[in-house]
């Protein structure tokens, strides 16, 4: 054996009669794990696909109107109230007294008349409860308010002044 470094066979390591502390555990591959990287890269890939199409629309010449179509049809009524007190049927401002003239000869035509009421929004609660008042004293016996979608930017309520 000279100037070798053993060559010759290699001995078996020594177990002890008791045993490592140590457990032996046999490896295994950890399912939920890979379970959750591959749905993360499905994820990455379908939102990288998608980013890449583009979204194209045919370039069209669209219509114009050349006539517009009243605001209002002739067999109903529809009577605006302005901010300042003004009342007005078919974009003609009027006074009381020839709106209930104009009530009662749509009355007399046809008794089923539908009646709107129409009421700017800073328009005051006494004003159109006057409006209201002349309706249903010409005898209409079912009246609509008309009333737009509440824009979020304006508050429906003004804020009540502090008094001193």
């Amino acid at each position: 054996m000279a100037g070798g470094s053993g060559g010759g066979a290699a001995l078996p390591a020594r177990r002890s009669k008791w045993g490592s502390p140590v457990p032996l555990k046999r490896p295994r591959i950890e399912i939920i794990p890979l379970i959750d990287v591959m749905f993360f890269l499905l994820a990455s890939f379908m939102m990288v696909s998608l980013s890449l199409q583009k979204a194209e629309t045919f370039k069209m010449d669209l219509p114009v109107a050349s006539t517009a179509r009243p605001d209002f049809k002739p067999d109903m009524l529809n009577i605006g109230v302005e901010k300042d007190g003004r009342v007005s049927i078919e974009k003609k401002y009027l006074s009381f007294e020839e709106l209930d003239v104009i009530l009662r000869e749509r009355l007399q035509k046809n008794t089923n008349t539908p009646v709107y009421v129409t009421a700017d929004r800073a328009a005051l609660h006494g004003q159109v409860n006057r409006v209201l008042e002349r309706v249903r004293g010409a005898g209409v016996l079912k009246v609509s308010f008309v009333t737009d979608a509440a824009d979020p930017a304006v508050p429906a309520v003004p804020p009540a002044k502090s008094q001193p």
